[in-house]
């Protein structure tokens, strides 16, 4: 039987060590796409685009994100339609990181999937490992938030800003805190009525998601 390789062994959820010519060229390849979309102009849509269609696993209708934007190798990050992701986003996607649709994420959201092993000689032989992270449809990180690895967030959840999640949350609640802890229940409220219309202005900033 052949032995895998450390790319094998890291899609496999297994510990492996990063010294792999594969790996070496998968990483290049995403810091070469990723510097293209950090530095081409920020209005340039189609352009941005065009570029995390081409860098990342999945890529959805209507889902922006803004530079500057890091990620280990792309291929194993996925965004849902409409999903946004605000300034600073740092997907450490060894494992598989599925974000859903219409998911919001404030500037410097963290998405953490890398492991390492507890036992200092493993460690300092740099083995690691990595475990999946999956954003839930609907859901909203808050600014700085940190999701840990083998997190699930449920659909429709809110995470305060600041807050590390260390262990799954389901769905519908809110979750502040480091390590986030729900504090309440959310449910659908009447959905606010129209603003009266007004002369064109420049729009205001958008608010950074969470509870602060």
């Amino acid at each position: 039987m052949t032995e895998r390789t450390m790319r094998e062994r890291m899609l496999a959820g297994e510990l492996y060590r990063a010294e792999d010519p594969q790996l070496a060229a998968d990483d290049a390849r995403a810091q070469a796409l990723t510097h293209r979309f950090n530095t081409t102009d920020p209005t340039d849509h189609e352009g941005l685009r065009a570029v995390l269609t081409e860098l990342l696993g999945g890529f959805g209708e209507g889902a922006y994100v803004r530079p500057p934007l890091r990620c280990d190798y792309g291929y194993q990050t996925t965004f849902g339609a409409r999903a946004f992701a605000n300034w600073g986003l740092v997907c450490n996607d060894v494992a598989t990181i599925t974000i859903g649709d219409d998911v919001q994420m404030g500037p410097g959201v963290q998405l953490l999937t890398s492991t390492h092993p507890l036992e200092p000689g493993p460690r300092r032989d740099k083995w690691e490992a990595a475990k999946p992270i999956v954003i839930g449809d609907n859901v909203w990180l808050g600014g700085g938030v940190i999701v840990c690895p083998g997190v699930t967030i449920g659909a429709d959840t809110v995470v305060g800003a600041g807050s590390v999640v260390v262990r799954d949350l389901p769905a519908g609640v809110l979750a502040v805190g480091n390590p986030a802890r729900i504090v309440r229940h959310l449910t659908d409220a009447p959905a606010p009525a129209a603003a009266p219309a007004t002369p064109a202005t420049t729009p205001a900033p958008t608010a950074t998601p969470g509870p602060a």
